[in-house]
């Protein structure tokens, strides 16, 4: 699958649809709906905080993949955990955390999810099981693996659910951690999240196959292929692969095809691709094809969806009030919650 197989669509599957919603209700639609605008809204204003110098360091935005982080969640229990690299922003607001404690995080404040310590690449709650966050490509896949493996060994029935960019595919990690979980039956799902561009590299550029579901062969292990602008079809495939890791402690690789709207981190001009390109993909995005759905079937009105945005935009204007107010982390506290103490004064 490519982005030219949906980028003329502006609705959901009307089968998958169709079955989804009669399995999730129109209360459920509603609140996926709330998720995706509240990811949207709240990466559109981080945005603007870092233009404005709030924000240091990296910033990656998750604009335009909002469906992926709400329809794999809405196939987690609460007793499932996350785990994720660099743009997870979206990832860590929908695992529970909430606006305030991420923004705040972004502002390297306090009362950031991670004390201020991580920033936008290291965002971490383990009360929401949520265990980043990561800034090294691909360094986290591992991990994943480990997180699974425990769980089992522990009979907790529990799902761990891995997140990489494509350009994390081809690192060695990635291929030593999926024959490590079909070898060993771990209750893992492995997610790319198929944005198309590894950095500014095209993923003809830079994978010698683009179905990348494909890799997933040469460890014997299940896997699909996803649109994932369309948060019903994203999960119902999901739900799969959580189901069958669940049931049957079997991995899963999921190529999720879905597409970034803004470069690869803020200071990315994005110059790779055309201008074309970027307004076909917006004008059939996430956001779009699920508020067309809820109002073809009546299951809300414009009015009503309108109020949610506004209530959204409340939220997040909220968050930067939070994190203004929140101090920075007091210097006598940098070697706090190191491996090895360090005696050397601090001037």
């Amino acid at each position: 699958m490519s982005l030219e197989k949906f980028k003329n669509s502006t609705v959901l599957d009307p089968k998958i649809a169709k079955r989804v919603h009669k399995e999730l209700g129109d209360e459920k639609v509603i609140d996926m709906y709330r998720e995706m605008i509240l990811l949207r809204r709240f990466e559109e204003v981080a945005g603007r905080q870092y233009q404005m110098g709030k924000i240091k360091g990296f910033c990656h935005l998750y604009i335009g993949q909002e469906a992926l982080a709400v329809g794999a969640k809405a196939t987690l229990e609460d007793r499932d955990y996350t785990i994720s690299a660099y743009r997870e922003h979206g990832h860590a607001i929908v695992a529970g955390i909430t606006p305030n404690a991420v923004m705040a995080e972004l502002f390297g404040k306090v009362d950031g999810c991670s004390g201020g310590r991580g920033g936008s690449m290291h965002l971490f709650d383990t009360t929401k099981n949520f265990y980043g966050g990561w800034g090294i490509v691909g360094g986290h896949i591992p991990t994943a693996a480990g997180m699974a493996f425990a769980s089992k060994y522990n009979n907790e029935d529990a799902v761990t659910m891995c997140y990489f960019g494509d350009g994390s595919l081809h690192q060695g990690v990635f291929h030593e951690t999926l024959n490590m979980a079909a070898m060993w039956d771990l209750p893992c799902v492995f997610i790319t999240e198929n944005n198309h561009y590894a950095m500014g590299t095209s993923l003809d550029r830079h994978s010698a196959i683009t179905d990348l579901q494909k890799k997933a062969v040469g460890y014997d292990m299940d896997h699909d292929c996803i649109d994932g602008q369309d948060v019903f079809a994203v999960y119902e495939g999901i739900k799969k692969a959580v189901d069958r890791a669940r049931k049957k402690n079997r991995p899963t690789f999921l190529d999720i095809i879905t597409y970034r709207y803004r470069g690869h981190s803020m200071s990315d001009p994005a110059k790779y691709r055309t201008k074309d390109e970027l307004n076909d993909a917006q004008e059939v995005g996430p956001i779009i094809r699920l508020q067309n759905f809820i109002l073809k079937q009546k299951i809300a009105d414009k009015e009503t969806l309108d109020a949610i945005d506004k209530d959204v935009k409340k939220i997040v204007k909220e968050s930067v009030k939070f994190a203004e107010a929140s101090p920075f982390p007091d210097p006598s506290t940098l070697t706090d919650h190191t491996y090895v103490e360090w005696n050397s004064p601090i001037d």
